[in-house]
């Protein structure tokens, strides 16, 4: 049994500065995705940096919307009045992921930074791209129904994990991480990236950068917002196709102002779906307009028969979501 070396951060910096240094160190913060790689033998760290007891846990209202440390827990966001209230999205997509007893334990920066359920990923007796670049994708020609039908590559077919990731791109959230060239803020929309040729990478974060905060800025669009999550099971499963919408409505003439719309389960990263709004915008909300703008989003789809389903499920729910979001405008189309 190899040596596993244990660093407790003193401050994020130090944190930083010792990830930084050696290429073979990670972050452990709720450690409920890392663990689980460490089992199955698909991380391989020699030092483990525990930045989970840093002061990084709290939730404060800004000038703009939130602030949220990186190591508050999954249940207390979710159940976060000020949440719940202006990024209802937000806590859906939290109560939509993983159980109660994950959620206590797995932490806001952490559920942003796991990584691909892909069945050929998790066994290391597989070729797999995104675990060990250059011996092929065992996805592309394997099992594939939960592969991707937006964005993939040759090298890499996988879909990435996370509600949450899904919901914070909808609502235009900002990353606040610390590296040791100093402070960085990232999109939520941009944290996460294509596979391209080099699927091992999930993000655009460097080796040693951290996740200190996500911000997330009030706007009455987002007050409207709701989280839909298709899976085989009620609960602790997996997206099959997931959608995040918020809606800002002319309700005197049912005409979209503003729109969003992010979808999970269908790419290598939360998928903002921005042909979809620039459909929307500026359209009479009917679901007829809704499945028309998903559609022309899907344009760029490129599915296999294994996959072919997750068009018409994505285009469903997110017919469902608007539904949810104004019930009595969609009844009918004019």
């Amino acid at each position: 049994m190899r040596e596993l070396g244990y660093v407790r951060a003193s401050d994020p910096a130090q944190a930083v500065a010792t990830v930084a240094d050696d290429p073979t160190a990670r972050f452990l913060a709720g450690g409920t995705n890392l663990v689980d790689h460490l089992k199955l033998g698909i991380a391989d760290p020699e030092t483990l940096v525990d930045v989970g007891h840093l002061p990084l846990d709290g939730i404060e209202e800004t000038e703009d919307g939130l602030r949220i440390g990186a190591n508050v827990r999954n249940s207390d966001l979710a159940a976060d009045l000020r949440v719940r209230t202006g990024w209802p999205a937000v806590t859906r997509a939290l109560l939509a992921g993983a159980s109660g007893q994950i959620r206590n334990q797995a932490t806001t920066g952490g559920n942003l930074l796991q990584r691909t359920r892909c069945v050929y990923f998790q066994d290391p007796t597989t070729p797999c791209n995104k675990r060990e670049p250059g011996s092929g994708c065992s996805a592309a020609e394997g099992y594939g129904r939960y592969n991707a039908i937006l964005g993939a590559s040759p090298a890499c077919v996988t879909v990435h994990p996370s509600d949450l990731a899904v919901a914070l791109a909808a609502v235009d959230a900002t990353v606040l991480t610390l590296r040791r060239e100093g402070e960085r803020r990232i999109p939520a929309d941009a944290l996460h990236r294509l596979p391209g040729e080099e699927p091992e990478r999930d993000t655009v974060l460097d080796h040693g950068e951290l996740i200190t905060a996500v911000e997330l800025p009030a706007s009455p669009t987002y007050r409207r917002s709701t989280y839909i999550k298709v899976r085989d099971r009620a609960s602790y499963a997996f997206a099959l196709v997931s959608v995040a919408a918020a809606l800002d409505l002319d309700e005197a003439t049912g005409t979209v102002r503003d729109v969003r719309i992010a979808w999970g389960g269908v790419a290598h990263k939360p998928w903002r779906a921005h042909r979809a709004e620039e459909a929307l915008r500026g359209a009479v909300l009917t679901e007829d307009a809704v499945r028309a703008a998903a559609q022309t989003e899907l344009e760029a789809a490129r599915p296999t028969p294994e996959t072919a389903y997750k068009t018409t499920m994505v285009r469903n729910a997110t017919a469902l979501a608007f539904r949810r979001l104004v019930p009595d405008l969609l009844e009918e189309t004019p």
